[in-house]
């Protein structure tokens, strides 16, 4: 049996998320639900859960109780969690039998956009499931990532990014997620171009804890590479040329590299689809602004 209580200030739903809207709001009341009757939601882009931050916040509920109800909406049996899921598990964990909840009426739908723009402005998602959120928010709101970012707060780099790890393999998205490989790490696997290589490259890395740059480096020279009976020479970089190239890499977020010559040289930026290309173009018409 619900429980009814008046409230105000609390569970501002989408509103909370975009500041610039002022408009007025009625008054939202909190109901006690039982905890078993609450569900995760099966839109949740969060996937792991630290046990540590999980054991903190349930030390906390037991002091104090939960300071922010859970927001749900009534499915057909109990009740499906929209924002909160993390205070539910630590509630559980606390030995808490009910827990304060605003319900909304929210379709399918609604449901999924709230889900991913409470756990995307919390910034509290690893990379992978930052990047996988982008996706299913661009796929479900037919937005391009210029309008995400722009309804999000964040840069179109910013987006871009995080969706390009989405090309790598599973193997690697999942060192990602639990932390073994960083984003950058992630980026500078991108921009290797022989992707049979990458299984080996991956457990060197590993193995050897290779730093972001240790292997950006490795990546480019594995890139340079060429075959023996070309009999290439291959050129030795100025330390001048090679500051630059690492600028470039570090402000464009791929492989770059820098070819001199006696009177003119070049330029190589990788991309890797219409995309990148885009983030890219971006990047160097705002550098001249």
């Amino acid at each position: 049996m619900a429980k009814t209580v008046g409230k105000k200030g609390l569970g501002k739903g989408l509103e909370a998320f975009f500041p610039n809207q002022d408009a007025e709001r009625p008054e939202e009341k909190i109901t006690f639900i039982s905890i078993e009757e609450a569900r995760p939601n099966p839109y949740q882009p969060r996937k792991t859960f630290s046990e540590e931050s999980l054991a903190e916040l349930s030390d906390s509920i037991k002091e104090h109780g939960i300071l922010q109800p859970i927001t749900v909406r009534k499915s057909i049996k109990g009740y499906e969690i929209v924002m909160g899921e993390r205070r539910m598990r630590a509630a559980k964990k606390a030995g808490l039998k009910e827990i304060p909840v605003i319900i909304q009426e929210l379709d399918e739908n609604g449901m999924m956009e709230i889900a991913l723009i409470e756990n995307l402005q919390r910034e509290d998602l690893n990379p992978i499931e930052e990047a996988i959120a982008y996706e299913k928010l661009m796929s479900h709101t037919n937005s391009t990532q210029e309008q995400v970012a722009k309804r999000l707060g964040k840069s179109r780099p910013h987006i871009a990014n995080h969706m390009r790890l989405l090309q790598l393999p599973k193997v690697v998205q999942e060192f990602i997620s639990v932390g073994k490989l960083s984003m950058g790490h992630g980026r500078a696997l991108l921009g290797l171009h022989d992707k049979d290589k990458l299984t080996h490259l991956l457990e060197k890395v590993l193995q050897e804890k290779l730093s972001v740059r240790e292997v950006e480096q490795l990546v480019q020279e594995m890139n340079e590479h060429v075959p023996r009976e070309t009999k290439a020479v291959k050129v030795k970089l100025p330390p001048f040329i090679k500051e630059h190239q690492e600028r470039l890499r570090d402000s464009l977020g791929t492989s770059v590299l820098i070819k001199p010559g006696k009177k003119k040289g070049k330029i190589e930026i990788d991309y890797f689809s219409e995309d990148d290309l885009e983030r890219i173009l971006e990047l160097l018409v705002q550098s001249k602004e």
